[in-house]
């Protein structure tokens, strides 16, 4: 019998038609066939309200509980991330801390990924031992077995990133889920750099995911936000712990923007992937490069993981250096015309930043993130093409 396929079901639907209709409603009012916007505050109460949850987050309420923008944006990411549920918050900061914030308390440890975003290297590294008392082992996250023998009695949490920012090192999710899920220890996964389809960590075993929905499931670099995703149970102690008592709670335009953005997410990784591939293998190439992280090249330390582990492609991310001192680097970015030299990444541009090698996040990092620094590269969605004849260009410039 075939299986008829609905928008209004989307589980039924491909993946591409997830993107397109999951949390999508027809506007009661107007029969518009958009969500619309709603910048309300707050919403009609029923004629007896003494049986509401005025902390409830599943109908609309008061918009620090949740709105129908954001509503509609958490049961997209919930589907396309084959979660229960998913909470949309202010930024990918805000979601972070919100796992943070909820999950653990004084005395708690956790194993974290010593190369990681500044804000979680930061946050378990100062704030959150300082503040309340919880502790961190960094450890390589690429072995398995280095994230096992740092587990203790009151190790909590696990949290690693996929693709690791800046170094684009992979870790193993499915063999940390087997080791957490056996200490009884809850795992965290940034997933920001994969997004899906490129990889869903709940899948392999991780209990939650979580995005910065300003990259890549925006796209488009006009909205910020951030989502938890995973069980039913985890993620609505986070809405109920984080967002309506601390209140970081995404705002209706950034959510709608969000959800019109992420109508094209499996369409824009296709692009980002492939031409982040042949970017990759164009500097590889060149002699006047010092280096090259990208997952996606045989020489990275985890190529063959990465084959395994991502179905769609290697991201759009990736970094190197230059040959020479960091004066060479900034030179090699100033000639750049056609590729933007700003912070972010998953913008529908290609961006660039140049990063030093000095500080205590890097010296976790590769000697020769160390001693060079490195570009950290997004691949937009311009043509591959342009993108190569931009860097061959600004090489020879640099170098002429």
């Amino acid at each position: 019998m075939t299986v008829r396929p609905d928008k209004h079901a989307p589980q039924s639907l491909a993946e591409s038609s997830r993107a397109v209709h999951a949390g999508n409603d027809i506007d009661p009012g107007t029969g518009a066939v958009r969500t619309p916007i709603v910048m309300a505050n707050s919403y009609a109460l029923p004629d007896d309200p003494s049986t509401i949850s005025w902390s409830g987050t599943d109908v609309p309420l008061y918009t620090r509980n949740s709105g129908v923008n954001q509503l509609g944006l958490q049961r997209k990411l919930a589907l396309l991330e084959h979660g229960e549920d998913a909470v949309a918050l202010a930024s990918g900061v805000a979601a972070l801390h919100a796992v943070f914030f909820t999950l653990l308390r004084t005395g708690d440890h956790v194993v974290v990924s010593d190369v990681a975003y500044e804000a979680t290297f930061k946050l378990f590294r100062e704030l959150l031992p300082d503040k309340y008392g919880i502790t961190a082992t960094f450890v390589d996250t690429s072995d398995p077995a280095a994230v096992a023998a740092a587990l203790r009695p009151e190790t909590r949490l696990v949290h690693v990133e996929a693709i690791a920012n800046p170094t684009t090192r992979v870790a193993d999710i499915a063999a940390i889920a087997a080791i957490t899920r056996a200490a009884g220890v809850l795992l965290s996964v940034d997933s920001t750099f994969t997004p899906p389809p490129v990889l869903r960590p709940l899948d392999l075993g991780a209990d939650l995911v979580v995005h910065s929905l300003t990259k890549y499931i925006n796209g488009h670099g006009d909205a910020m936000g951030g989502a938890v995703i995973g069980s039913s149970t985890l993620v609505q102690r986070i809405k109920s712990e984080a967002m309506v008592d601390v209140g970081g709670v995404i705002s209706p335009f950034n959510a709608w923007l969000i959800m019109r953005g992420s109508v094209t997410l499996p369409l824009r990784l296709r692009q980002h992937t492939e031409s982040a591939q042949l970017v990759a293998e164009f500097l590889a190439a060149d002699p006047r490069i010092a280096y090259v992280a990208y997952p996606g090249l045989p020489t990275h330390p985890q190529h063959e993981l990465a084959v395994r582990q991502f179905q769609h492609g290697f991201g759009g991310m990736l970094a190197f250096a230059v040959t020479g001192d960091a004066d060479a680097q900034n030179r090699f970015v100033a000639r750049l015309r056609v590729i933007t030299s700003a912070v972010s990444l998953g913008h529908d541009e290609s961006l660039i930043v140049h990063v030093s090698g000095s500080g205590a996040r890097a010296a976790y990092c590769p000697e020769e993130f160390q001693r060079l620094g490195h570009l950290r590269l997004s691949v937009g969605l311009e043509d591959a093409a342009d993108l190569i004849g931009d860097l061959a260009a600004a090489l020879d410039e640099t170098f002429a």
